[in-house]
Order: C-alpha cells, then structure tokens, then sequence
C-alpha cells in the first residue's frame, strides 16, 4: 500500500510542475495581449487544459492530507471511533463508488474523442482532445487507489480503538 502512497506523492510533484508551467504560460498569454495586442486561442485552451489537469490530480492528494471539503463543524465534535466509522462509511459509498464510475464512463468518453479525432471547435484551438479527456478517468482512478489506501488505514484505526 506504500507503492499508492507514492503514486499520489509523484502525481503532487507533476501537478507542481503543471502549477509552475500555467503560472508561466498566463503571464506570457497575458502581456503578449496587453503589451503586444496578440494573441492565441491555442495557449488560451492550453491554460485550461493544464488548469484542469492541476485541478484533477490534486483531488487524490487533497484525500491522502485529509484536507476535503467536509462538515468540520460536526465532525470535529465526534470521537475517534465515531469519526473512523464516518471516514469507512464515506469512503465505502460515495468516494469508491463514485471513482470508479468515472473511471469507467471516462473510458468512453476518451475513447470516442480519440476515434474522432476530437479537436477544438475554435479556430487556431488545439488539437487532440483526448488527451485533456484521458486525465479525468486517470485522476479518478488515482483517487480510487488512494480512497482504498485511506479505507485500509481506516479499518485498522476503528479495530485499534
């Protein structure tokens, strides 16, 4: 389970360097358009793109820290073993299920985008769609991994207590 652990930490490593390229590529978008009145539709989509990817892959290191969205106002209220029942409960029938069900719907949906030679509708947009497509399925399946890595720990933690 330490291989998942690691996974999710490279996967972080990624998004930072995507993080830093997306900072990068609007301060150039930005001041080619204002300073130089040019612009591009392509780096415009290509800052959404890796907007979405950032977005995406940051979701299964947000679960790994703890760090989703939750009612804390409640929950900080309960025990531990009550909060461990409430974390399995979670994970068990809303984040697994919900992971694997975009994990297998996205499937298609890249796959489609790849046998049509899906590209931006925009002139001068980019090209190969399915390759923004392919990341959801594959953040959800990271997510997936991690949420079984956090159901393991949980179900030892609620034995311990």
């Amino acid at each position: 389970m330490q291989l998942i652990n690691q996974l999710t930490k490279y996967m972080t490593y990624i998004t930072a360097f995507i993080l830093a390229s997306l900072v990068l590529l609007v301060v150039y978008d930005a001041s080619s358009r204002y300073l130089f009145s040019s612009g591009s539709t392509a780096l415009q989509e290509l800052e959404w793109h890796f907007f979405d990817v950032v977005i995406l892959f940051s979701i299964a290191f947000t679960l790994k820290l703890n760090a989703h969205v939750r009612v804390d106002i409640f929950y900080e209220k309960f025990s531990p073993k009550v909060r461990t029942i409430i974390d399995i409960f979670s994970t068990l029938f809303f984040i697994l299920p919900l992971s694997f069900l975009i994990v297998y719907i996205g499937v298609g949906f890249v796959e489609m985008s790849f046998v049509q030679n899906e590209a931006s509708s925009d002139p001068g947009g980019l090209k190969y769609r399915w390759i923004v497509k392919s990341f959801m399925p594959l953040a959800f399946l990271l997510l997936l991994l991690q949420a079984l890595q956090l159901l393991v720990d949980d179900v030892k933690r609620f034995q311990s207590l």
